[in-house]
């Protein structure tokens, strides 16, 4: 097996929160014992509910922030957030495609800003660099000297890839990338992020709500609750044979292009407890059908057979999804 261009292990980032005058300080878990390994050319999905830690994972694995225990390697060097030399090997890709661009600057500028900012190539070759990476993401000439409001939600999310990959990046997160664009273009989106990676060996670190989104483009799932990882697998692994209640219910929710196909909707009850005070033993166990005394007392460990592991003392049987 190739070795990681991304590492993680049992990383941590907590939070102080202030609650009143009179209150102690309380500590938010937001991400708790996370561990990950991915290689150039695949794709790990991260999927959970809002609250569930994937936004902060990403400012990890960005090095916007150090985590607060754990560690995380790339290309097997420890990394930290005042490492130059390993920031350019990852970009990101955020979200919003209308405010992840500076409306004041052209395409042009936008582009070559982080050629300007961390090498010493001369306007020229900045320029050439640029184009280049306009024409393998389907942008025309002509868009060097548009402003961003002049193009469609698809084709701005288009110059922001292009910008994560002007320093050349090994790894990509992309966070909710396709989430605000119509169905038809995220399709268009998503088929441009594969044959990019296959043309330049990126690793993805794919961040989103639903498995819907990541069915096609995922090599590697990890479904997270309350800042763990519930269940961690290859992609037909997860999706074929969900052992995590929790999972199952993540893809009870996935639409399905089959009106003949009989689906059976998982309806979790209550909302997502607060990250300030989680519930006893499995977290899950106030949401989950499948809870017992022992799930409210004991936290379970992932635990599996090869590459499918889950965090569940009852994990689920074929017939009961």
């Amino acid at each position: 097996m190739t070795a990681a261009v991304l590492e993680g292990r049992d990383l941590a980032r907590f939070y102080e929160v202030k609650r009143g005058v009179f209150k102690p300080h309380a500590t938010v878990r937001a991400l708790n014992g996370v561990s990950f390994s991915l290689q150039s050319g695949r794709t790990l999905a991260v999927v959970g509910e809002s609250g569930c830690g994937k936004s902060t994972l990403a400012r990890l694995v960005t090095m916007i922030e150090d985590p607060s225990a754990g560690e995380l390697l790339i290309d097997g060097k420890p990394a930290r957030r005042g490492d130059r030399s390993l920031r350019s090997q990852v970009q990101i890709v955020f979200q919003n495609p209308y405010g992840s661009l500076n409306p004041r600057q052209k395409v042009g500028s936008i582009l070559e800003e982080p050629l300007k900012i961390n090498t010493d190539l001369d306007s020229a070759a900045r320029r050439k660099q640029a184009e280049e990476m306009m024409a393998r993401v389907g942008l025309r000439p002509e868009h060097y000297d548009r402003y961003p409001h002049m193009f469609s939600g698809g084709q701005r999310q288009r110059i922001a890839i292009a910008r994560a990959l002007m320093l050349r990046p090994k790894v990509l997160v992309l966070d909710e990338p396709v989430s605000a664009l119509d169905l038809s273009i995220q399709a268009q989106v998503l088929n441009l992020l594969m044959d990019l990676q296959k043309e330049m060996n990126l690793a993805y670190m794919f961040i989103s709500h639903g498995l819907s989104v990541v069915h096609h483009i995922a090599d590697e799932i990890m479904v997270m609750y309350l800042g763990r990882p519930v269940e961690t697998g290859t992609a037909a692994e997860v999706f074929g044979n969900p052992k995590h209640p929790y999972t199952a219910a993540l893809l009870s929710a996935t639409p399905i292009a089959d009106p003949d196909r009989e689906k059976n909707r998982i309806r979790l009850q209550g909302e997502l407890p607060s990250p300030l005070k989680p519930p006893s033993g499995c977290h899950f166990n106030p949401r989950c059908w499948k809870a017992q005394d022992h799930c409210r007392k004991v936290s379970p460990e992932l635990s599996g057979e090869g590459t499918h592991q889950y965090a569940c003392h009852f994990p689920l049987e074929g017939n009961e999804v």
